[in-house]
């Protein structure tokens, strides 16, 4: 995701200063034209917009936290916005606005939907939680990178909306899987399903874009792991929970994507969950 955005962010005339973990992924972003620094803290005293893609909310708190101490941010520094892309959580995402608005700086919760694909033609689809007025300074940046951009609410907000997409999306594979094949096991092909399905009421973007792109030609290669996806229903239950809000469904397809029932390792590429020819949650005896 995050080449895909300094591509993008390059060619559409932005100066940027990018930092990776990776030796490898720093390579790629300098070959596109960025400036590469050899640490975060760099990159936050560079850059007034800093934008993140990270996996998870703790690698987002450490980035955020020493970067503010190593580029000297809570000493009047001028200031800056952090536009986290990542799917994270809702409360961790509270705590560093408040932190950051504390010493002058803004933050932006903003994960996207779209993929590396998405991400590397500007077409991202966007949620932000936040203030209007970091909003619309960081707005340019935004518009570069996302082609739908929802302001759904104050700081965390948007972080609620993705992991209640992404408990969608979770859900959608497998009953788009058991769908694909029930038709298969009745005499209809996954295609002349789908195609029926994508101009109906059953559609989703799993029908419409995921399993034409990456199931039935079985490159399963979206770029978006199953451990993420994982990570993504974990934090949608743990949200549930807090708020006391019951999901019985949910809780299923938490039990369905472990390791133990889908047989997928964390690596793999998360549309490998809709592959018909895998007989995924088959009983003894079944055909």
């Amino acid at each position: 995701m995050g080449i895909g955005m300094a591509t993008i962010l390059v060619d559409k005339g932005f100066a940027v200063a990018a930092f990776d973990l990776s030796e490898t992924a720093r390579g790629r972003a300098h070959a596109v034209g960025a400036k590469c620094h050899s640490t975060a803290a760099d990159v936050f005293a560079d850059a007034d917009l800093i934008v993140l893609s990270l996996p998870a909310a703790h690698h987002v708190e450490a980035v955020i936290e020493d970067g503010r101490r190593a580029a000297d941010l809570t000493s009047g520094a001028a200031p800056r916005i952090v536009i986290d892309t990542s799917t994270s959580e809702a409360e961790v995402s509270r705590k560093l606005a408040a932190a950051l608005k504390a010493d002058g700086h803004g933050f932006i919760d903003a994960p996207v939907s779209g993929g590396p694909s998405g991400a590397a033609a500007g077409t991202l689809a966007m949620m932000l939680g936040g203030d209007a007025a970091d909003i619309d300074r960081a707005m340019p940046v935004l518009k570069a990178l996302a082609q739908k951009i929802i302001h759904v609410g104050p700081s965390g907000a948007g972080n609620v909306a993705k992991l209640v997409n992404n408990m969608l999306v979770a859900s959608h594979m497998i009953t788009t899987l058991e769908a694909v094949r029930l038709a298969e096991a009745s005499g209809v092909s996954a295609e002349d399903a789908l195609r029926v399905v994508n101009a109906a009421t059953g559609r989703s973007a799993i029908s419409e874009i995921h399993y034409p792109t990456w199931v039935l030609p079985r490159s399963f290669d979206s770029g978006f792991s199953t451990g993420l996806m994982r990570k993504d229903v974990r934090l949608a239950r743990e949200m549930a929970a807090t708020v006391g809000c019951t999901m019985p469904l949910a809780d299923l397809v938490a039990d369905l994507w472990s390791e133990e029932c889908s047989g997928l390792a964390d690596s793999d590429d998360f549309m490998l969950m809709g592959d018909p020819e895998a007989r995924r949650f088959t009983k003894e005896g079944d055909g």
